[in-house]
């Protein structure tokens, strides 16, 4: 069985495509027109193990955000999309990822239930000339309520912007590993409510 998805997302200031494998070796081919979201998918897709080609037209020259949510939004789609009624899957993941000075904690259940608990410096300066680090929560926000996924993000400790925003998508695609994978010993849906 195929876990994977295809899902396209057109908006007056965004266009976006994407194919996500849960099943992949971490190929990926991205284009958001955003170097540093590119880097960070990028990573996401890698240390994840999806595949994930991506492609978003957005309206940067006014602000990245709505390119940058909307590609959450669409991910977590298919992330839903691809796991179908997620009968086999582990349902849990944790990952810690150090980056240098920084160290980055996440925590996935893929229970239906959306809820973004974040906890990271405030005032931390953008990333290079224009990526705003807050950006990095608007992103884990949209792909935790259209993916139903409860999400704990924690930056342990760090200093720099870019190990801390690195350290969190690398530390989310693992924990995010984790939960999507098929356990032979989990019979159907792994919840005692019997559906997820």
């Amino acid at each position: 069985m195929s876990r994977s998805a295809t899902l396209e997302r057109k908006t007056s200031e965004t266009e976006i495509r994407l194919t996500l494998n849960l099943d992949g070796s971490g190929v990926s081919k991205i284009s958001t027109g955003i170097a540093f979201f590119d880097h960070m998918l990028s990573l996401f897709s890698k240390h994840g193990l999806f595949d994930l080609e991506l492609t978003a037209k957005g309206d940067i020259e006014v602000d990245f955000h709505h390119t940058v949510e909307d590609t959450g939004i669409l991910l977590g789609q298919a992330i839903t999309k691809a796991l179908g009624d997620k009968a086999g899957i582990r349902r849990y993941g944790f990952f810690y990822v150090p980056m240098d000075e920084a160290l980055v904690r996440s925590v996935v259940d893929l229970s239906g239930r959306p809820f973004l608990a974040y906890n990271a410096p405030a005032d931390v300066p953008a990333i290079g000339a224009a990526f705003s680090f807050q950006l990095v929560e608007e992103f884990l926000r949209a792909i935790s309520v259209n993916a139903g996924m409860n999400l704990h993000v924690d930056v342990l400790a760090g200093r720099d912007a870019h190990h801390m925003a690195e350290g969190i998508f690398k530390s989310l695609a693992r924990a995010l590993d984790e939960a999507t994978r098929i356990d032979p010993r989990v019979q159907g849906i792994p919840s005692t409510k019997g559906v997820l």
